[in-house]
């Protein structure tokens, strides 16, 4: 059955469901809300524009009865292909639910509709002197539904967990067309099956969430960057795994490369001297205890191959130093104007072993490969540069890609760490995980989704 136009009553009750400009069916209208990221277009049959819950309920129930799928969609700002509705389908974008229903400091907590900014919402838990932990490269513009979706990281994530780590509920509509509420509003809470941490990374194949009660967390009052540089990758990655052994956990620990530092001082402008890798480390914390933090981190950064070991002089320098490091992936097109940017994870403690393993990768498939990501998490982003016009060089990054997973797995990590699996990656998920797992995930998904409606062809592979 073809899902590239809506049936007549399908369309007709979608349009007397959302209203006149709830519905977009005009192929130029469409066409904006096929891609995402990773570069892939797909046309989707029509867009939905819902302004509250209750529409998603209804709009879930007519597509389950016509067999129509749907894509839920934020801002489009995933790299990985999850938001591309390559089986055509309704796109559902959440940009008109973009609330924040209230914000309670004496709780800690912030409840949302998925449609809202993530960069919004820090500056109204600023208010209140908190914030919300993730905060990925795109947060002034992706949505805490995208972030929920795939569960979402950023530098914070080293001290104060990934999105899973700071949502405590979520209302969501399966794919039955039930609306479902899991979680408490409360950090503490041991009744059942955790459903909410289960829903988090599903990347929409399960429910598509309409409300969440994100937990906040304190602004510290002062940060203090340092900026470490070594001769060698090597050197820089075994001064990770002495940072994350000792006590006082960093609020940010970064890792690039020597190609990564010249490109932040060459296009992002950073005062960055030539070395063979750097760390970006910050601690946060109030005057009592910050000087202990940088005294303790300094040391823990101390050892073979250490090059040099600044302070930043104030806060100005040390936020020009992220926004270089923000600006790093960009910049990566001008070494090649192909790339492909995994987000791989491994243990701390295995960190050196995978950059020894990418740089005999590059080495053996001819190709430049670069480095850098949230090196506190062993969350590393693996670049795979190319030219997809030259078939050779495609085919070989995607050699290259095959290799870097498969040293990845054999050093106990994980394909994703806050990108998601999407359409990139499904087919690499067997290698990740058992076959009972993937039989068990392939049965929870028939649950949730019993006619296989929400984002199909996405996350699990095909069933052969």
């Amino acid at each position: 059955m073809s899902h590239d136009l809506l049936p007549p009553a399908l369309a007709r009750a979608l349009a007397d469901l959302l209203g006149d400009d709830g519905l977009l069916t005009d192929p130029a209208e469409r066409l904006t809300y096929g891609y995402d990221n990773s570069r892939r277009q797909a046309m989707p049959a029509a867009v939905a524009l819902p302004t509250e819950a209750v529409q998603v309920v209804e709009l879930v129930r007519a597509c389950r009865r016509h067999g129509m799928p749907i894509v839920a969609r934020g801002r489009g700002t995933n790299t990985t292909g999850a938001s591309v509705p390559v089986a055509g389908g309704l796109v559902v974008s959440f940009e008109r639910m973009d609330r924040i229903l209230r914000i309670a400091p004496d709780d800690r907590l912030a409840v949302v509709e998925p449609g809202v900014l993530n960069g919004d919402l820090q500056r109204a838990a600023g208010e209140h002197g908190f914030f919300w932990p993730p905060d990925p490269t795109s947060a002034p513009f992706c949505t805490v539904g995208g972030n929920i979706a795939c569960n979402a990281g950023g530098p914070h994530a080293v001290k104060y967990g990934a999105t899973r780590d700071n949502v405590l509920a979520l209302a969501a509509v399966t794919g039955a067309g039930e609306l479902v509420r899991c979680g408490t509003p409360t950090t503490k809470a041991s009744t059942g099956y955790d459903f909410t941490r289960f829903l988090i990374g599903s990347e929409g194949t399960l429910a598509l969430v309409v409300e969440a009660t994100l937990k906040l967390t304190p602004l510290p009052p002062l940060r203090r960057a340092l900026r470490a540089l070594y001769a060698d990758v090597g050197s820089a990655a075994a001064a990770v795994a002495r940072l994350m052994a000792q006590p006082v956990a960093p609020s940010m620990l970064e890792f690039m490369d020597g190609d990564c530092v010249r490109l932040a001082r060459e296009v992002g402008g950073a005062d960055i001297p030539a070395a063979g890798a750097l760390l970006m480390i910050q601690a946060d914390g109030d005057a009592a205890t910050l000087e202990h933090a940088v005294a303790a981190l300094s040391r823990a950064a101390q050892g073979p191959g250490l090059v040099a070991l600044d302070a930043a002089p104030d806060q100005a320098a040390g936020e020009r130093l992220w926004a270089a490091r923000k600006a790093l992936s960009p910049a990566l097109r001008t070494l090649a104007p192909g790339k492909i940017n995994e987000d791989v994870v491994v243990p701390v403690s295995r960190i050196p072993a995978l950059v020894d393993a990418v740089q005999a990768i590059a080495r053996e498939q001819d190709l430049p490969i670069v480095c850098f990501g949230h090196a506190g998490n062993g969350n590393l982003h693996v670049n795979i540069l190319h030219d997809p016009a030259d078939v050779a060089q495609s085919q070989r990054a995607q050699a290259a890609l095959g290799r870097v997973f498969d040293a990845v797995l054999a050093l106990d990590g994980t394909l994703s760490g806050e990108h998601g699996i999407g359409l990139l990656k499904r087919d690499f998920l067997a290698r990740a995980v058992t076959p009972q797992t993937l039989a068990l995930m392939r049965a929870v998904k028939a649950q949730f989704d019993p006619d296989g409606i929400l984002n199909p062809g996405k996350l699990l592979p095909e069933d052969v």
